[in-house]
């Protein structure tokens, strides 16, 4: 008998996006640096634990970067990291100690213009804090690592793990599609001199196969 996860995802379709998702994730220990960057997305949550790390005294300087794309306009309609600012002032992270990025459409032009306001303010970071999307750590990793090979690169993210994902966004269609298409550009954008390359284990690779297969293709890049 096939079992059902909650969202309408079977029981073998969850474990392929559970080898997906926990690829994603680095899972990097956090310490303190010089700067965070919180990552523009529809997941309001990135503000939210960046805020912590900041009031946990991990970093003195963040800068929220993200301007709008098609998935995230309805819901910030004033930009991404708009939104993520003053999410962050409520949280009790001072004025003073954000820097806001509302241009950037792409991870690249997240690192690259981030990386450049950061400069026009005199300050050229030898560690950087991404804080992303639990299943963005991996592509945001790579992106600065290309883009910005001069400094020290962690990641974090909410400490959630796939079932907690699911409940917060509700659509399971979505959130495959999203580790999916996540999973393609780390695989694929190496090649285009986007991030650097890093190695998907055969079952990891096994699994997206599988689920581009099952029509979990909404957000792959098209050729």
């Amino acid at each position: 008998m096939t079992t059902h996860h909650p969202y309408g995802i079977t029981g073998t379709r969850y474990r392929q996006a559970k080898l997906i998702w926990d690829h994603h994730r680095m899972r990097h220990e956090v310490r303190p640096v010089d700067v965070a960057i919180g990552l523009g997305s529809h997941d309001l949550g990135v503000a939210t634990h960046a805020a912590g790390l900041y009031r946990a005294g991990l970093f003195r300087t963040l800068v929220f970067t993200g301007g709008n794309s098609p998935t995230t306009r309805a819901r910030f309609p004033r930009g991404e990291a708009v939104h993520y600012r003053e999410h962050a002032l409520g949280l009790g992270v001072p004025d003073e100690a954000i820097l806001v990025e509302p241009n950037a459409a792409n991870t690249g032009e997240n690192i690259t213009f981030s990386r450049d306001l950061l400069a026009a303010h005199g300050i050229a970071p030898a560690s950087v804090l991404l804080v992303s999307k639990p299943y963005m750590e991996r592509r945001s990793y790579a992106t600065a690592r290309k883009l910005w090979p001069g400094a020290e690169v962690l990641c974090a993210s909410e400490p959630l793990e796939l079932d907690d994902y699911l409940k917060s966004i509700g659509d399971g269609k979505l959130v495959l599609d999203m580790l999916v298409g996540d999973l393609q550009r780390v695989i694929e954008y190496p090649a285009l001199g986007y991030a650097v390359a890093q190695d998907v284990p055969d079952d990891v690779r096994t699994a997206y196969e599988a689920l581009i297969a099952d029509g979990y293709t909404s957000r792959l890049i098209k050729p």
